[in-house]
């Protein structure tokens, strides 16, 4: 179950039983149907990107997606189909959130040679 109070949760591709998911490829398809679900509806063209509410990801080596629990305030049914595709595969479902990568540093400049 997850709280109410979660902003994102990672469907993550292992089985409860601790099996990994099968297809290889099944979040890049689970958020590729999702992908018309986001802010501002569709627009022409945004079957071509994934939706900024379902992001399929690599956590730690295993396929993930994660799901922004905006999508439930926008479309409760897309919502519903997200959660039962994770409970009908009997997928782990964790409440986490998703952190930007860290900025790469630029190198350091050496000074006018002396």
């Amino acid at each position: 179950m997850v709280s109410p109070s979660a902003k994102e949760v990672f469907i993550q591709g292992i089985t409860r039983d601790g099996k990994t998911f099968r297809p290889s490829d099944w979040a890049e398809r689970l958020a590729g149907v999702m992908s018309s679900f986001r802010p501002g509806g569709p627009q022409p063209g945004s079957h071509l990107s994934y939706s900024p509410w379902c992001v399929p990801t690599t956590v730690d080596g295993v396929k993930s997606v994660v799901v922004n629990s905006e999508l439930k305030a926008y479309d409760v049914m897309a919502w519903d189909f997200v959660m039962n595709f994770a409970r009908d595969n009997d997928l782990q479902v964790v409440e986490a959130c998703l952190l930007p990568d860290a900025p790469v540093a630029a190198p350091p400049t050496r000074g006018p040679a002396a």
